[in-house]
């Protein structure tokens, strides 16, 4: 990728997230003052002096700890330490230099990668200006930079040294192409394993504890099918069970990422069957209107018959009958199993949810269905329509002109859009359908 990564790496609770947040100018990575809330890398995009930056925050680094959950967080750091071109290491100027700051320089060293130390909560630092030298005994080339994260005093100056380390600017990719995949589903349904098959490394921490991923997660892959980037999100829960602040960020996370993607891959448990939680969850990326793609994972582990695949896909068009339109596949994100076949279909429902249909084709075909179905009627007063254009893509979205709109019934919605379809594709998108009578302001626009 021709933006240059920066890594965002310490000790929990320095304030990295929120130093994240400050310079993408977002609130996407969870902020909470409780050590070790951000579990996997969260990328993001930040812009100074005319370079765009890629921007990686971290869970922190606890060098010494047998905790699984911990250990894992280190392993994720020391890859995106490995796969970044500058390090912004964090440090917290009211505890000053501790030991675990020592252990995570020297293996700063060993990478061998521009360092560049960032003294946070320095908002008063004339009150702590001796603990802000101690940051020198660390041994790097360059000073270190006192900032305070959360009002964004001494960002730009961090910007800046961080500028002075990269290369000079190359010409960069045009990233028009890329498809945004959120993949969504409730926990422990293998999202996460997922992602890891796909990108072929321990890219997101998986356990076989529910919850263990709290942010919703970027991860970059290209092949021959094209350019995606995969956004994992944390399951979503039972409001019922959204108990501590740290979860209620969670699922609002999910939905956010929900918003940010193009195609939504909806992972379904295949031993446990669809629930009453996936069809809610189902019901966030419907609204939102987004592409869709119903993926059911563990496949190799259900037992099966002739009429397994049959009896699921039933159950699922039933449970889901206002998302008819979404491809199902059965996979095994651990196996990988039929995996692979997600690339040409998020290619095919993206595609789907972003074409444009001419308002000739679209008026000749409404003249051929209301010919050979009548428009309703309501005590003599008849539906009369006049013509149908599409007003957006990604969900297509058809504005129909008629005379009375109160007598379009659903019911003959429906049948329009059914004929849509049929003629002109559309599978894997939602359709939305605008009712205008003749005179109403907007919506006349193709």
């Amino acid at each position: 990728m021709s933006r240059p990564i920066i890594a965002i790496v310490g000790r929990p609770n320095v304030g990295k997230s929120t130093l994240f947040n400050k310079l993408i100018g977002e609130r996407r990575a969870i902020v909470e003052d409780t050590p070790g809330v951000t579990r996997d890398r969260i990328y993001g995009t930040a812009e100074w002096r005319g370079r765009e930056l890629f921007i990686v925050d971290t869970g922190g680094i606890e060098p010494r700890t047998d905790d699984v959950i911990l250990s894992k967080m280190r392993e994720q750091a020391q890859i995106a330490i490995d796969t970044a071109d500058v390090i912004i290491f964090m440090c917290d100027i009211r505890t000053g230099l501790v030991a675990d700051d020592r252990d995570i320089a020297n293996m700063l060293r060993r990478s061998g990668k521009p360092v560049v130390v960032c003294v946070n909560k320095a908002d008063r630092i004339g009150d702590v200006e001796e603990q802000y030298y101690e940051f020198f005994e660390l041994g790097f080339d360059r000073e270190p930079i006192a900032v305070s994260s959360l009002h964004g005093s001494g960002s730009g100056d961090l910007l800046d040294a961080v500028i002075e380390c990269l290369p000079e600017q190359t010409d960069e990719e045009d990233d028009d192409d890329v498809i945004n995949v959120a993949v969504i589903g409730k926990p422990n349904a293998g999202k996460s394993s997922l992602i890891n098959k796909i990108m072929g490394e321990e890219r997101l921490i998986v356990s076989d504890i529910a919850g263990t991923t709290r942010d919703a997660v970027d991860s970059i892959v290209e092949n021959e099918y094209g350019h995606f980037n995969f956004i994992d999100t944390a399951g979503i829960r039972r409001k019922s069970r959204v108990n501590d602040r740290i979860e209620k960020y969670s699922v609002l996370r999910a939905q956010m990422a929900v918003e940010r993607a193009d195609v939504c891959v909806l992972l379904i448990d295949g031993t446990e069957g669809i629930t009453e939680q996936d069809e809610k969850i189902a019901g966030i990326a419907h609204e939102a209107g987004k592409a869709c793609i119903i993926a059911v994972n563990k496949w190799d582990a259900v037992e099966k018959d002739n009429d397994s695949v049959k009896k699921f896909t039933n159950e699922i068009r039933t449970a889901l009958s206002y998302m008819t339109y979404a491809p199902i596949h059965f996979i095994s994100a651990k196996t990988g199993q039929r995996v692979t076949g997600l690339f040409e279909e998020i290619n095919s429902v993206y595609a789907n949810a972003n074409t444009r249909i001419t308002t000739g084709m679209l008026n000749d075909l409404l003249s051929e269905i209301t010919m050979r179905v009548q428009p309703p009627s309501d005590k003599g007063r008849r539906l009369k329509i006049y013509y149908m254009t599409q007003a957006s893509t990604a969900p297509p979205t058809f504005v129909i002109f008629c005379n009375r709109a109160e007598l379009f019934h659903f019911s003959y919605q429906r049948y329009i859009e059914n004929n849509l379809r049929e003629t002109f594709g559309f599978a894997g998108t939602p359709i939305r359908i605008i009712i205008r009578a003749r005179g109403d302001s907007g919506g006349d626009k193709d």
